[in-house]
Parts: structure tokens; C-alpha cells; sequence
């Protein structure tokens, strides 16, 4: 018996010593490729495309493995490696050693460096995350939940369509196709254009749901998902698949990338309404076909929770709204609502207030610690400076919104209270959320529950905050 088991011991050692050396070997063959297709598309040394795109899979092989435990969980970590490695490399270290060492010198030699980032993000972080997540799934270092195909496609699909029905108005005139706009212009007919543009939405979807069944948990987290994933199928879709299908030479240059900006905005906010939507008929599959437990209630009505969701979010926008309003009042945004400072900054803490209630709905039970708490804040403040001052105030005002760089560059100051005031409104909200919840965790059985909503250490949640703020922020400083 004990020769037995010593024989199995051994045998276990063996394939883990196997898998430690595969995933490494999955990396840098994969990262051999992306380089090898990075060095083609920017017309560069096919050697020292591969060598950077060997170090690049190697590296994320070794310190983000665990990470990557599905292919959407790949996908998300590696684009987030991609942009930390731009960041580090080709738009600081390399500008700080050259001669362009001011701020402004090293903002043109960041936009000279755009190719170089849509290179590392469609090269180098998808295929490297992708296969490794892939590897991963096949071979899972702990159980995971199950994956269901028909769910994912279904839930996937429906969201993909609801999202895209958000370009309906441009769509129906058959004036403006945003997931379409890379393409350049298209000589068919009005049907055909449709049916185009909704084959994308759906095409979107469908891959989403297929790559993030098992991560995105509430309305708010999947809205950052969202928001990400319309990112990522901005330089996938727009500045590489579609140029191809047009038979034109791929341009990811920062000119280009500034001339399709409105798409830009438009696949935000299609991923937006991507994620809640997809949030929403997730859990209404899960319910129908697959949870079942009439034992375990809740301690409180669903009227009950939602009610109390929005009286605290209503007031940790209005926190948020007083902590960011001075920043509003400077940048000169509260004077393009009212006429009176007074009016305008009352009428921003009653706005403020509104977009809170949508905080508590949207990201109650997301955040496990403060610093989790910021993040949110930071990527809902992010969310609503593209849906508010850039699309929604101008559409409320004016009856048309203006998706411009030079409407970007214009509001850019109001971005930063806007990350202030998610902030603040996360952090509220948290606290508030922490000392009503405090006494149910008295109870075990309620306390077990209670943890199983928030989300659990080890997520791509990090990987999503660096990549969706980081390129958010960026991209229309860049491009502006």
C-alpha cells in the first residue's frame, strides 16, 4: 500500500513539474508569434519583434499564470500587461533618456508611440493571455465553476443586440454605423448596413459572454467588463479587423485613432449597455434553469434591499457631489448648466445625488475593502464623464452629442472631478454599506451568504481597473 502511494506521489510530482514547464512554453511560443506579427504590421525586425515577443510571454507565463484562469481572465490580465510594459517602456523610460524630457516632449513622443500600443495590446496581450487562459481552463490548477455554452451564447447575444440598439437613432437615418466606422465607407444598401452593424453587436456579444460567463458577478463589475471590452474591440475592430476586410493598409497611427474617436465613445458606451444587459439575463438564465433554493432566503424583501441600495447611494453621491463640486466650480463645468454659480452647484449635488442611487444599485456588494471601494469609484466616475458631459448633457441641451477629440479635449478637466467624486461616493457608500451589515454577520449561516456576495480575491478585477481607467483616461489625452 505504501508502494503504492508513494508511486502515486511521485506520478503527481511529475505532472506538476510537466505543467510548470508547459505554461511557460505556452507563453513564449505565444508571445514568438505576436512578435513575429507585431514586426510585420509595423514594418520593424522580425528578430527583435520575436525576442520582445518571447520576453513578453515568458514574463506574463511566469508572475500572472495564476491569474489566468480562463480565457477571459487571460484576455483581461494580458491586455493589462501590455499596456503597464507601454507604459513603462516605450512611453517613460525610453522619452526620459532621450532628449524630449518635459511633459510636453514626452506627450508627443507618447502619441508618436501610439502604433507601438495597439501593437502590444492586439500582438502581445490577447494572444499570449488568450492561449494561456485557454491552458489554464484545460488544465485548472482548482476546481472552477462550470461553463455553460448555451448561456453564454444566449445571454451573449441577447446583450449584444440590446447594445447595439443604443446607436438605433444613427442607425435608423442611416447617418452614423459606430461599430462600423473603420471600415470607411460602404457602397451598399441601407439593409445591408443594418444587418451589418447588428451582425458586429451580436458578434461582440456573443464572444462576450463566451469569455466572462465566469467572472462578471454584479450589474456594476460587468458595466466595467463592458467598458473594457468595447475598448478592446476599439483597436481590434476599428483600427485592425475592419481596415483589413476593406483591402486598406492597417494605420495605427494616433492621426488615425484620433479620426475614429467618436467610435471610440460609441463602443464605450455600446459596452456599457453591453454589461448591464448582460448582467441582467444572465441571472434571470441562472434562476430559471440553474439555482434552485427555496430553503435559503433572503433576510430581506427584494423591495427592501433595493430601496435601501438607493437611499445610501443617494447619499454617497451627494458626499461625492460636495467633496468633487469645488473641482467643478474651477474647471468652469457648473457654468454651462446655469446661469448662477448658486443654482448650478445646487442643481450638481441634486444630479449628484441621482447617479449615486445608480452607484447603489449598480456595485452593492463589489468591493471587499476600501481600496476595492476606490477602484469602483474611480471606473464609475470614468463611466459617467463618457455618458454624462460627453454624450447625455450635450444630447439633453443641444438634441445632438458631439463625439469629437476636440469635444474630448475640451471636458478633459472635468474628468478628474468625476474620478473624485466615484471616490468618494464608493467610499461612502462602502461605509454605509459596512455598519448595516455588521450585525447580520452575528449570524453564521447569514454571515456565509453575506461573503458569498462579494467578490473574492484573485479576479481579474486589478488587471480590469489598470486596463479600463488606464486606456479611459489616456486615449483622450492622447488623441485629443
Amino acid at each position: 500500500m505504501s508502494d503504492s502511494k508513494v508511486a502515486m506521489t511521485m506520478q503527481s510530482s511529475a505532472q506538476i513539474s510537466a505543467r510548470g514547464w508547459a505554461e511557460p512554453l505556452v507563453g513564449l511560443f505565444a508571445g514568438a508569434i505576436g512578435g513575429a506579427l507585431q514586426a510585420s504590421f509595423l514594418s520593424t525586425s522580425l528578430s527583435r519583434g520575436v525576442v520582445c515577443g518571447i520576453l513578453f510571454g515568458l514574463v506574463f507565463a511566469i508572475f500572472f499564470i495564476k491569474r489566468a484562469t480562463s480565457p477571459g481572465a487571460g484576455l483581461i490580465w494580458g491586455l493589462a500587461f501590455a499596456l503597464l510594459v507601454w507604459l513603462v517602456f516605450p512611453a517613460g523610460i525610453f522619452p526620459l533618456i532621450s532628449r524630449n524630457s518635459s511633459s510636453h516632449g514626452m506627450l508627443i513622443d507618447a502619441r508618436e508611440q501610439f502604433p507601438q500600443l495597439v501593437a502590444f495590446l492586439i500582438c502581445l496581450g490577447m494572444p499570449v493571455g488568450v492561449s494561456l487562459g485557454i491552458w489554464c481552463a484545460l488544465h485548472p490548477h482548482a476546481a472552477q465553476p462550470k461553463f455553460n455554452w448555451g448561456r453564454a451564447i444566449v445571454a451573449g447575444g441577447l446583450a449584444g443586440t440590446i447594445g447595439g440598439l443604443i446607436f438605433s437613432r444613427w442607425v435608423a437615418s442611416g447617418d452614423y454605423f459606430p461599430l462600423l466606422a473603420g471600415y470607411g465607407e460602404l457602397h451598399v444598401a441601407r439593409g445591408t448596413m443594418i444587418v451589418l452593424h447588428f451582425g458586429v453587436a451580436l458578434l461582440i456579444g456573443v464572444t462576450f459572454g463566451m469569455l466572462f460567463q465566469r467572472d462578471v458577478r454584479g450589474y456594476g463589475s460587468c458595466m466595467g467588463w463592458g467598458l473594457a471590452y468595447g475598448i478592446f474591440w476599439w483597436f481590434l475592430g476599428q483600427l485592425t479587423l475592419l481596415p483589413l476586410a476593406a483591402h486598406k493598409a492597417i494605420d495605427w497611427s494616433a492621426d488615425q485613432g484620433a479620426a475614429v474617436f467618436g467610435s471610440l465613445v460609441g463602443h464605450i458606451l455600446y459596452g456599457l449597455i453591453l454589461g448591464v444587459a448582460y448582467a441582467t439575463i444572465d441571472r434571470f438564465w441562472v434562476r430559471l434553469f440553474i439555482q434552485s433554493d427555496p430553503l435559503n432566503r433572503e433576510v430581506e424583501g427584494a423591495g427592501v434591499h433595493v430601496l435601501r441600495s438607493m437611499s445610501w447611494g443617494a447619499a454617497a453621491g451627494l458626499a461625492g457631489g460636495l467633496i468633487s463640486g469645488p473641482v467643478m466650480l474651477a474647471t468652469g463645468v457648473l457654468s454651462r448648466t446655469a446661469n448662477l454659480s448658486l443654482r448650478a452647484f445646487a442643481l450638481h449635488l441634486f444630479i449628484s445625488a441621482l447617479i449615486g442611487v445608480t452607484y447603489g444599485l449598480l456595485f452593492r456588494n463589489e468591493a471587499a475593502s476600501l481600496g476595492h471601494g476606490v477602484a469602483w469609484g474611480w471606473l464609475f466616475g470614468l463611466i459617467w464623464w463618457y455618458a454624462g458631459p460627453l454624450t447625455l448633457q450635450p444630447l439633453i441641451l443641444t438634441g445632438e452629442c458631439d463625439w469629437s477629440t476636440a469635444a474630448a479635449s475640451a471636458l478633459l478637466p472635468s474628468m478628474m472631478g468625476h474620478l473624485i467624486y466615484g471616490a468618494v461616493t464608493a467610499l461612502t457608500f462602502l461605509i454605509l454599506e459596512r455598519r448595516y451589515t455588521r450585525w447580520l454577520l452575528l449570524d453564521p449561516r447569514i454571515a456565509a451568504r453575506e461573503a458569498r456576495k462579494i467578490r473574492p480575491l484573485g479576479t481579474p478585477a486589478p488587471a480590469l481597473w489598470l486596463l479600463a481607467l488606464g486606456l479611459g483616461v489616456l486615449l483622450p489625452i492622447l488623441l485629443g
